[in-house]
């Protein structure tokens, strides 16, 4: 782990290790039937760093694992660059910054002065450094579990693992706002890292050398879409593509997504036909001139943003949500619309799958999280209990109930969702126990007491259709198992590890509640426990991962 206890004062900051200043009226836990969730720490960003730019990005925060790996290193002599991080650093050569592509834009130097393409016009304001003469972190040991977040115009670093509340190292842009990321576990070339910019640019990077780097630019980092060539608007989702080796996808807020793969070359010019419907959904396959060039392919989703995308596990289908108020879930490899649905009022703003791939959650300007099935391809239960906007969903893909036995059966699904109301709310799924409204016969009593099965359950949606909104008798309605205020701004995103769950706002502050059970005597075991890939989980109280439909 990177050794923060040395910080220079350009991290200075009021903070302490292990400083877990609440605001007042907010409390310091919450209770669920399993016990109570303890506010172990918190992270944020050294705020002598950031200036105008803060507050026009809404933060978002990706987990990274780096697994361990053997690290090559080469002494080289000392440098007298400050550290962002606070450490002690000594020089180093970085190892596996590229992905055998000759023609990338690697750009710029750490100090240096040549370019490897005309492609770098911009290295100066985006902040992109070379790998060449890096000078690096000696006591970075090449693993260990870290946040990756953004605020304003610039990345940063965090080790989950570390009760210091600043973080290892953070990455400049200048001008410009990173605004999404992902990260690749088992990326097999190095670069494991996506960086979206509200230009439309799109950099992938080593995690591992941008920790080992002492300055504040992007080090060997891929650069696609390089000023907007393919698409000049600002990106709003990025998401590797899973078991792909390499496929990325980037969404735009003009309702465009594009497929790109890091093992072609940097962007050309990609000859899309012209969108002729802006509300019909269309698919069109680069033609080049050149092989090997990127993006590989246009999907046109919708007229309008997209907001969020999502892939589940096994990579079979990828799930949009936009401005347009409508959840989409598409057969990625075959390339069309599976089922989709609208919301009850206004954008939908995040979607999530659960980790066998039969449900997707979706939040959004109506207050209310939706749970869709993809076996009915229909939405089968929604929640109430948010007082504004959702802006986060995930399920809790570590939590299992606690009477279950791992047959199998009667499954209960944990999932969490926090909005602009500053809360977070967990909530329970179980299908068995869902009660079903029924039809009213004509005149009958709107208490539902009497009556046959409510016509929206009487089969499965067609493939290939979207869906209006269900009217909300029709749908069994969820309550909240815990209704928790946990920040003073509006949040912006949750994620479940196997010890925590952490949420953030949307000004930066990040939050880490620890599970019941789990305590500071944990916390130093938590890479083997948190090592294990998302994908190597391969149940849910039983199920076996694997998305499918009828």
């Amino acid at each position: 782990m990177i050794n923060t206890a040395g910080s220079n004062s350009l991290m200075a900051s009021s903070s302490t290790s292990g400083n877990n200043a609440q605001s007042p009226g907010l409390k310091t836990y919450f209770k669920t039937p399993e016990g109570r969730y303890k506010l172990q720490y918190e992270k944020t960003y050294p705020t002598g760093l950031l200036h105008y730019s803060h507050g026009k990005t809404v933060t978002q925060v990706t987990l990274a694992h780096l697994k361990g790996k053997p690290m090559q290193a080469q002494p080289q002599s000392s440098s007298g660059f400050g550290v962002s991080s606070g450490v002690r650093s000594a020089a180093a050569r970085l190892l596996g910054g590229g992905n055998g592509s000759k023609s990338l834009n690697l750009v710029g130097g750490n100090g240096g002065s040549k370019s490897v393409s005309s492609a770098t016009s911009r290295i100066g304001s985006l902040g992109v450094s070379n790998s060449n003469n890096l000078v690096g972190n000696s006591n970075f040991d090449g693993k260990g579990t870290y946040l990756v977040f953004n605020v304003g115009d610039a990345i940063f670093i965090s080790d989950l693992n570390s009760r210091d509340k600043d973080p290892v190292k953070s990455i400049h842009f200048g001008n410009y706002y990173p605004v999404c990321h992902a990260f690749d576990p088992d990326a097999k070339d190095g670069h494991d890292l996506l960086i979206g910019l509200n230009t439309g640019d799109v950099y992938s990077v080593n995690l591992r050398q941008q920790l080992q780097d002492v300055g504040k630019k992007l080090v060997g980092a891929l650069h696609y879409n390089k000023d907007g060539s393919v698409n000049n608007t600002r990106c709003t989702s990025i998401a590797w593509v899973p078991n792909s080796d390499g496929a990325f996808v980037v969404a735009h807020v003009d309702g465009n997504f594009y497929v790109y793969d890091k093992n072609k070359d940097g962007s050309g010019d990609p000859s899309f036909p012209i969108i002729k419907d802006q509300a019909q959904f269309s698919v069109a396959h680069a033609r080049y001139s050149k092989f090997m060039q990127n993006p590989v392919a246009r999907w046109h989703i919708c007229q309008g943003s997209i907001n969020c995308i999502a892939f589940s596990t096994d990579g079979a289908f990828i799930a949009t949500v936009g401005r347009d108020g409508y959840l989409r879930i598409f057969d990625y490899k075959n390339e069309h619309l599976i089922c989709g649905g609208k919301s009850y009022y206004g954008a939908l703003l995040c979607c999530a799958w659960s980790m066998d791939g039969k449900y997707v959650l979706t939040g959004g300007e109506d207050d209310l999280v939706q749970v869709w099935s993809m076996d009915e391809r229909k939405v089968v239960a929604w929640g109430e209990g948010h007082n504004s906007w959702v802006s986060g969903v995930a399920f809790d893909s570590y939590w299992s109930a606690p009477n279950s036995d791992g047959s199998g059966e009667n499954v209960v699904y944990r999932f969490g969702s926090v909005g602009q109301d500053t809360q977070l709310l967990l909530w329970d799924l179980e299908m068995d126990e869902l009660v079903v409204p029924v039809r009213r016969p004509s005149g009958g009593s709107p208490t539902f007491s009497t009556g046959s099965q409510s016509a929206h359950w009487d089969s499965a949606c067609p493939v290939g259709t979207l869906q209006p909104a269900p009217s909300m008798r029709d749908v069994p309605k969820l309550s909240p198992l815990v209704t928790h205020r946990v920040h003073t701004e509006p949040l912006s995103g949750l994620i479940f590890t196997h010890e925590s769950v952490l949420t953030v706002c949307r000004e930066g502050h990040i939050k880490i509640w620890m599970r019941p059970g789990f305590g500071e005597s944990q916390t130093s075991n938590s890479d083997s426990l948190l090592g294990s890939s998302l994908k190597e989980k391969q149940s849910i109280s039983g199920k076996v991962v694997g998305s499918s439909y009828k």
